[in-house]
């Protein structure tokens, strides 16, 4: 049978088949070969005589995550709040960053609208090609475009403590009983304590990922970008591909660089340039034979 891991737990994988929900154990063959199968894989499992069931087989993957442990996510959504506390656009443009690195479709939502204006962060981000939503988590505004957007889909949503999430989740879906500090009491679980990861499955058919790891951002636990690569990560940048007057412009401070005029002409948003050049500083000290 084919299915969905939903939750992995202490080698024991919930996998979601078309006519029910199994228990598995995985074969021994994958530990050798240094994979786990994770939350969001596609499996192939069969049952023992016994009426165990076993994993045979892990689907070819579109994108991954190591930690938290997390496959094939259609979006990733960074919730940020207008204020308390007020939004990091270099942390959130890492965190796009990262998800072009990774092809996952990233978006962003700001919450907590009552208390200020996100009109500019909007600007910023259409403008960039990235999905937009802002949601007022005291009236539940916005939170039916942010539960269409995400229909049918796998996804995550991230951002620092405080920012409204389980607010969010609970406009969207109030099935979920979430509340401050907690995971889902619907899921059966406490505090974040747990190194658990799961899927719950929405009325639109599509899923969420639970998991604690999600609980704060902290890029470097997602992966690595490399100075070459990091331009790439950009969309906006595509545009001007090419263009620029030396082959290897680093658009950090080259004349001739058509991204930087883009940048002054108004084309590109001047934070989203900016991010990318600390990030790039960052990006120069790496090592690439330290991570191989």
């Amino acid at each position: 049978m084919d299915g969905l891991i939903i939750k992995a737990l202490g080698g024991i994988y919930t996998v979601e088949a078309s006519d029910g929900i199994y228990e598995c154990k995985a074969r021994g063959i994958f530990r050798k070969r240094g994979i786990s199968p994770v939350c969001g894989d596609r499996v192939e499992i069969s049952g023992d005589k016994d009426g165990s069931y076993i994993i045979e087989s892990i689907g070819e993957r579109k994108n991954s995550l190591i930690r938290p442990p997390l496959a094939n996510l259609d979006l990733l959504l960074f919730v940020s709040s207008v204020a308390e506390p007020s939004p990091n656009t270099l942390l959130l443009d890492k965190f796009i960053a990262i998800c072009e690195y990774k092809n996952i479709q990233p978006a962003v939502v700001m919450t907590k609208t009552d208390k200020g204006s996100f009109e500019e962060f909007e600007r910023i981000y259409t403008k960039a090609g990235i999905p937009f939503f802002a949601a007022d988590n005291t009236t539940g505004a916005g939170s039916a475009e942010i539960r269409e957007f995400i229909s049918g889909k796998l996804c995550a949503f991230t951002g620092n403590t405080g920012v409204g999430k389980s607010s969010l989740l609970n406009n969207m879906f109030p099935g979920l009983e979430l509340s401050t500090n907690e995971i889902s009491k619907k899921l059966g679980r406490g505090k974040h304590t747990t190194r658990c990861v799961e899927l719950f499955k929405t009325d639109g058919g599509g899923y969420i990922a639970d998991t604690p790891g999600f609980s704060s951002f902290d890029t470097n636990r997602y992966d690595i970008i490399f100075k070459d690569k990091l331009a790439d990560c950009f969309r906006e940048f595509a545009e001007y591909s090419g263009e620029c007057r030396f082959p290897n412009c680093s658009h950090t401070s080259e004349k001739g660089c058509r991204i930087i005029e883009a940048v002054e002409n108004g084309d590109i948003p001047r934070s989203r340039h900016q991010s990318y050049l600390e990030m790039y500083e960052e990006a120069k000290l790496l090592k690439e034979w330290e991570y191989k």
